[in-house]
């Protein structure tokens, strides 16, 4: 069930958000500052081109100060926008009943782009 999910999450634009968050990584670190920024989002680019199968769990060797400093930082400067949106499309997913699980996915990747500092995706 995972791959067939897998493989219509990529068909139905999965590969369109992993790209835009690949290529939103490769312009971040550009510069310095921006590289711890563009790691998470290109750890947000590998749930979000396979996200079935995958987990969100919280990472207990983080720094907590420095996550949270960071994932202010984050949420202010960019994750607003990501949040919005992968609402949006999870709302939307969830109006028929086949979309319910693409739902779950987007509601998976809005609360890793909330936070996304401190955390880390592993297999189910």
């Amino acid at each position: 069930m995972k791959t067939a999910g897998n493989v219509i999450w990529i068909v139905f634009g999965g590969i369109f958000i992993a790209i835009e968050y690949l290529l939103s990584s490769f312009v971040l670190m550009i510069t310095i500052i921006g590289i711890p920024f563009g790691l998470q989002s290109l750890k947000l680019a590998e749930v979000a081109l396979w996200p079935f199968g995958k987990k969100v769990v919280r990472n207990e060797n983080s720094s907590g100060c420095l996550s949270l400093l960071m994932n202010v930082i984050w949420f202010f400067v960019g994750g607003i926008p990501i949040v919005l949106t992968h609402l949006l499309f999870g709302v939307l997913f969830y109006i028929t009943v086949i979309g319910i699980p693409f739902g779950n996915q987007h509601f998976k990747l809005m609360k890793l782009a909330f936070t996304p500092f401190g955390k880390t995706v592993v297999n189910k």
